[in-house]
């Protein structure tokens, strides 16, 4: 049997040739003498090692053979038409970077600079006095240091060094591959280059190997090199690396510092946080698989905010390896559960016994907790307390939110402690008889409940704290990997800090306060959670577009978005880049449903008429369920076959139809926002009666919500405004 080794290259493949392909490297990796292959060298070619392999009549993959100990390996660089196949085999050479250890597949004369790197670097093309100094040059950076520093190839570093613009240097970027790539993504990002070194794990190993074949098998192995090159272990494997194609390349390419963050070892909680589309979620999924190959006996437990995106979380481990055992709640193994369902399963097990906890929390032991209170209580008590209620926190929101970030967190059961307790962060002051008046709606809120045997899911999670911090015996959980952190109560922090015992890796969590479009503005801290020293920042966007991601950032300029560290702290949307480049979204203006629905049916025409692209790959998204179901009934009558998306699961076939909410933790390779009212601020002060900081938050929570919908579309971007 021969080792595959696949480049990244080799996985971009036409959906009509994947099954042959599959074919030859199946049969490849099981016999390599076998004579339909036709793996044969090629005469006068630059590398003694390369090969290539018949696919079909028309279709050869180019390929090296490497043998180490006797065993032989096949890295399979691409597949392409014979004659271009022919070609390629003859130009391209393999070869480990001098200065940085990495491998490298380049043109012969290109390979043949690179291994003069260490050397003065060849001249950048020419600048004019007209254009002056180039992008690069402008903010410091020398042909120089990108050679010996990164050990970028010479002609490469003097491209980098001759282009205008930081767009210039992302174009670039998408001719390269592996940490060529990267580099240059990193020098877009005005990333130090002893920055980026640490990053991509540039410097070169000690190496132990005997033969030039071993050093490349070692050097394919480094973490940067598994950004272009991976190791195929099984045919299953190479199934789902073949088929997955681009929603599916995250199973195997990481990059450094994904896989980094994936795999290192924390003395306690750490935060990942990052743009939408850097790759979190893929991080976490990896994680869960380390952890559990770590510790077969240990109990991992992936939650989120939503059942839909708990079970995307599942079915991504399933994909990533369908050998780890998914269980049960408290069994050894991986679970995912959104996080309402680990608190139900918890107040399930406590039973009875869960009373006394409820005391602690509300103030009135008892064990009816098992209904949910109805969505109008609060409004039904309010009502009565108008009289007495300023007009400006007279509302669900304000008394929403200050139950779950004030009065639960700290278990205030009387009013003489919410008299006392401190409000940081809350923007609304309270005078002492405001806080009476807020706190016999509080008390009435509670009295009602507790006569129909009923709590609410942020008073269900901080009574399923409560009784987890006095239960005894073995933990329910050893490791909880959080995905959309930012969308969590603080109750619901609470129970998670609960749930498992403080030790090393026992919470990590990703997030992103601009995705915040569910839960309350919260300080961890506040939640006996401190992740200060632990705490990392993803900056590349492989999903997105440099275009679509830049106008995305655009609905986020002038909000106040606040750290779950330190609430002092402003997050930052400066620093992100994209890995690809596209066309700039196209952004139209119409009066009518009608104009709006033509427009939507012509561009999705458009796209199903200009390739193969599957239809559900195409998405609508739109702001809630009534327009979710106007648009399919207009685009059916529009001779385009579409499928509004609920809770399920989305299925092929047809064009997709959702509210931007329900997309969230979704990709798509084209997408329509349809229905956008003006922007930015179009909610600011409709409600006029409410206090400015809840106007604020409603703000914030809807550029928010349109900054997800944007982040959506992986290609092309149109966003029709009436």
């Amino acid at each position: 049997m021969a080792t595959i080794i696949l480049n990244q290259l080799a996985t971009k493949l036409d959906g009509s040739i994947k099954a042959q392909v599959m074919g030859f490297l199946e049969k490849l990796g099981a016999d390599h003498t076998l004579p339909g292959l036709h793996i044969e060298p090629i005469q006068q070619s630059a590398d003694h090692r390369v090969r290539t392999g018949r696919v079909n009549q028309d279709l050869r993959a180019v390929l090296f053979e490497l043998n180490s100990g006797g065993e032989p390996h096949y890295l399979v660089h691409g597949v392409w038409p014979h004659d271009e196949a022919i070609a390629k085999a003859r130009s391209i050479k393999l070869t480990v970077n001098p200065i940085n250890g990495q491998p490298m597949i380049r043109q012969a004369a290109r390979a043949s600079n690179a291994a003069a790197a260490a050397g003065p670097p060849a001249a950048p093309a020419a600048q004019s006095a007209a254009t002056g100094p180039s992008w690069l040059e402008r903010r410091g950076f020398h042909a120089n240091g990108l050679v010996a520093q990164l050990g970028l190839p010479q002609d490469v570093a003097a491209r980098a060094m001759a282009v205008a613009t930081e767009d210039g240097l992302v174009t670039l970027a998408e001719l390269e591959e592996g940490w060529i790539a990267d580099v240059l993504l990193d020098l877009a990002a005005e990333t130090p280059l002893s920055e980026i070194v640490a990053k991509l794990e540039l410097n070169a190993p000690a190496s132990q190997a005997e033969t030039e074949d071993d050093r490349l098998i070692e050097a394919l192995q480094t973490t940067a090199a598994k950004a272009q090159f991976a190791f195929i272990d099984h045919q299953d494997e190479l199934r789902r690396v073949i088929e997955g194609g681009d929603f599916g390349r995250w199973r195997v390419f990481l990059h450094p510092e994904q896989r980094r963050y994936a795999t290192q070892s924390y003395s306690g909680p750490f935060r990942l946080t990052g743009a939408a589309g850097t790759g979190k979620t893929v991080v976490l999924v990896h994680r869960a698989k380390t952890l559990i190959n770590r510790d077969p006996s240990a109990r991992v437990v992936m939650t989120t905010f939503t059942r839909n995106l708990s079970d995307a979380l599942r079915e991504s481990l399933a994909d990533l390896d369908h050998t780890i055992p998914l269980v049960k709640f408290g069994e050894p193994g991986v679970c995912a559960f959104g996080v309402d369902a680990l608190v139900a399963a918890v107040l399930k097990l406590a039973g009875t016994g869960i009373a006394e906890a409820v005391g602690t929390v509300l103030g009135h032991p008892r064990a009816d907790i098992q209904a949910r209170t109805n969505k109008k209580a609060w409004s039904d008590v309010i009502d009565v307390a108008l009289a007495i209620l300023p007009p400006e926190i007279a509302n669900d929101a304000f008394f929403q939110s200050e139950y779950a970030t004030v009065v639960l967190p700290r278990r205030i059961t009387n009013l003489d402690q919410y008299l006392l307790v401190r409000r940081p962060g809350r923007g609304i002051g309270l005078n002492r008889d405001k806080r009476k008046a807020v706190w016999d709606v509080m008390a009435s809120y509670r009295a009602q409940a507790r006569v129909l045997g009923a709590v609410d899911f942020p008073e269900a999670a901080a009574i399923a704290a409560a009784w987890l911090e006095t239960r005894d015996g073995e933990p329910l959980a050893n490791h909880i990997l959080i995905d959309e952190g930012q969308d969590l109560s603080a109750p619901q922090w609470q129970f998670l800090r609960a749930l498992a015992p403080e030790a090393a890796n026992d919470l990590f969590t990703a997030e992103d306060a601009h995705q915040r479009i569910y839960g309350q503005r919260i300080i961890l801290g506040h939640c006996n959670i401190r992740t200060v020293g632990r705490s990392r920042r993803l900056t590349l966007n492989y999903r997105t577009t440099a275009q679509n991601l830049r106008a995305a950032m655009k609905t986020l300029e002038g909000g106040d978005y606040r750290d779950m560290e330190n609430d002092d702290e402003p997050v930052e949307i400066a620093g992100y880049r994209s890995a690809r480049t596209g066309p700039e979204p196209v952004v139209i203006t119409v009066s009518t449903r009608d104009e709006e629905s033509n427009e939507t049916a012509q561009r999705i025409q458009g796209w199903l008429a200009a390739d193969s692209s599957a239809p559900e790959t195409i998405a609508v998204l739109v702001h809630d369920q009534r327009s979710r179901d106007r648009m399919v009934e207009d685009l059916a009558a529009r001779d385009i076959p579409a499928r509004g998306v609920d809770r399920e699961k989305p299925k092929p076939g047809k064009v997709l139809v959702m509210t931007m909410h329900r997309a969230k933790g979704l990709e798509f390779s084209r997408v329509v926002i349809a229905g956008h009212g003006a922007w930015p601020g179009c909610f600011k002060g409709l409600i006029k009666d409410w206090d400015s900081s809840l106007q604020d938050e409603a703000d914030l929570r809807e550029r928010s919500l349109v900054y997800v919908a944007m982040t959506r579309a992986r290609d092309e971007l149109v966003v029709i405004s009436r």
